[in-house]
């Protein structure tokens, strides 16, 4: 679901970006106005689990692979608002450090991972809750519940947004022999390519994960689901939360067992030869050769000179410490309350 550099022309990207900065504003606000110093610091950890979320590809029969994304996870740890700059983040760090998504498709790829998903996923999860629960304190049935149907709808809607980014392109993009100047796909292919992968395993892989992991930091670390006045007494809950992202950095190499290449996400170099109902494409769209690109530090999580696996793993661990980090440090940033 990752949108790569040039699929989408500079103008649906500006528009897109545009589109993304009052939600930027608006969840730090939030985030800032709302969250204590040590939910802040948490953020990161949330942002860690995207991340390895992210890395754990799955097959899709055709050669295609997809994966899960974590964006209502997090917002039912920590809100919507804190979810947004988590997946914000961990999708920048992605395209600057690995390769993995586009710079200029940046503000696309936020708008449908970072924004529709975890809103609407929110939504759902608050709604289920609210028709379930005639208890102040709603029970864990109803949380995962609600977070997995929320996941199911958020990780959908993400998908169906960016095939419609991918598909009008060639409407509004071509040169005068009718050829796409930067994805080739139309509306007509793009929708059930994206959608039928994610409304089945891609969707069933991102409940799989949300309800596994709610289910652990609500029996493992119970106080991280609490009010702001009770987090402080659930610091030592950050433990089994730190085993299990171990846990997770030691599997990530299973990611690597899914052959082939998501859809959408091809090379320029083999975008040419891929078939569409038995035809291949046949040329390569001029944006996609000659657009611009930026040369990643360790492309593809491959780092050289390192067995693939271990590399797999290393780049794990070195972006879940750059999330965490950035996260803790901002949360320093914010005053302490007086008190009287």
């Amino acid at each position: 679901m990752h949108i790569p550099e040039n699929y989408l022309s500079p103008v649906t990207c500006a528009i897109l970006t545009g589109a993304m900065i009052p939600v930027w504003i608006h969840a730090s606000k939030k985030v800032k106005e709302e969250l204590s110093k040590e939910k802040i610091a948490m953020i990161g950890v949330g942002a860690a689990f995207s991340f390895i979320g992210m890395m754990f590809n799955v097959p899709l029969p055709g050669g295609t692979t997809g994966h899960a994304v974590g964006g209502t996870l997090i917002a039912t740890v920590l809100g919507p608002n804190a979810a947004c700059l988590a997946v914000s983040v961990a999708l920048l760090l992605q395209a600057l450090l690995f390769g993995d998504g586009g710079i200029l498709s940046f503000g696309a790829n936020c708008f449908n991972m970072a924004f529709a998903m975890p809103y609407l996923g929110y939504f759902i999860y608050k709604l289920i809750l609210k028709a379930l629960s005639k208890e102040n304190e709603p029970k864990l049935t109803y949380r995962l519940i609600g977070a997995g149907i929320g996941s199911y709808a958020g990780i959908n809607i993400a998908a169906l947004l960016a095939a419609f980014e991918f598909g009008i392109q060639p409407y509004l993009f071509h040169n005068a022999a009718g050829q796409a100047l930067y994805c080739p796909y139309g509306l007509n292919i793009a929708i059930p390519a994206m959608m039928i992968g994610h409304l089945t395993i891609f969707g069933l892989a991102e409940v799989v994960f949300t309800v596994a992991v709610l289910a652990f930091i609500c029996k493992m670390a119970p106080s991280l689901m609490k009010s702001e006045s009770e987090i402080k007494a659930g610091k030592k809950d950050l433990l089994p939360v730190g085993i299990l992202l171990a846990i997770l950095v030691a599997l990530v190499p299973l990611g690597l067992l899914a052959e082939g290449t998501a859809w959408g996400e091809w090379g320029a170099d083999e975008i040419a030869t891929i078939e569409n109902n038995g035809i291949a494409l046949g040329y390569t769209p001029s944006g996609l050769e000659n657009g611009w690109s930026l040369e990643s530090l360790i492309p593809d999580y491959n780092i050289g000179g390192v067995p693939e696996v271990l590399g797999y793993i290393l780049s794990a661990v070195i972006g879940i410490a750059i999330l965490v980090i950035i996260f803790r440090l901002l949360s320093s940033l914010k005053k302490a309350p007086d008190r009287k």
